[in-house]
């Protein structure tokens, strides 16, 4: 048995302590994986836990992601309709950013509920039947010429403001049976990972090292 340390073992358990689990990301378009890395990087950086891909499949840019994609809840589905019927099940209200009169901006967008935020793709945002499923509409305000931001950098607007929002309304909010499946899962991949790097090294006398920082969890998947 090769047992993660407690100092990492304490590590992941406080960050999952600061988890939330009721704002929720949606990548619509998941073709550009640079821009949907960086948004599952923002989403981990903010301690939301929990991003859907509207995708056969992905894989993300690592330069991009950091390694983000091993510590947050991926969840893949076919179709947007699949995607929103599964949150619209669990209470959540939905809203797709867009341009639009009268959106919600991330500091006005109701949170007295649990809210999942969809994003498109960088040149023709989110298709028309994501807006027809959604509850709304939400932009972030800009003041300068070029009226544009990178999807990623609005998801990280976004998702910055609407949990620090929930936060403090609801506290740090994810489901407890979800965060012990999480760090059981993880302890699972650190133990398998800890074997493999020594059964590599072992001719060559290396010690383990640290530089890999934990894994990800998936739908249908473990960590």
């Amino acid at each position: 048995m090769l047992p993660a340390s407690p100092e990492r073992i304490a590590r992941i358990s406080a960050a999952l302590d600061r988890r939330v689990g009721s704002v929720v990301a949606v990548c619509e378009a998941v073709r550009r994986r640079h821009n949907v890395s960086a948004i599952l990087r923002s989403a981990e950086a903010f301690g939301v836990h929990e991003v859907h891909l509207v995708t056969q499949g992905f894989r993300p840019v690592r330069g991009a992601a950091r390694g983000a994609e091993r510590w947050v809840l991926r969840r893949r589905f076919d179709h947007i309709d699949d995607s929103v019927a599964d949150l619209r099940a669990r209470g959540f209200r939905v809203y797709v950013a867009d341009l639009a009169p009268g959106a919600f901006t991330p500091e006005t967008l109701p949170v007295d509920t649990p809210v999942a935020l969809i994003f498109g793709s960088e040149l023709r945002g989110v298709s028309d039947r994501a807006r027809s499923l959604a509850d709304g509409v939400f932009q972030v305000p800009m003041h300068g010429l070029t009226e544009s931001l990178n999807v990623s950098v609005s998801a990280a607007i976004a998702l910055r403001t609407l949990s620090e929002r929930r936060r403090a309304l609801v506290g740090a909010d994810l489901d407890p049976a979800e965060r012990a499946r999480f760090l059981a899962a993880w302890l699972h991949d650190e133990e398998a990972a800890l074997r493999g790097f020594l059964a590599r090294t072992e001719a060559e006398g290396q010690e383990p090292g640290d530089d890999e920082e934990g894994h990800n969890g998936e739908h249908g998947e473990s960590p």
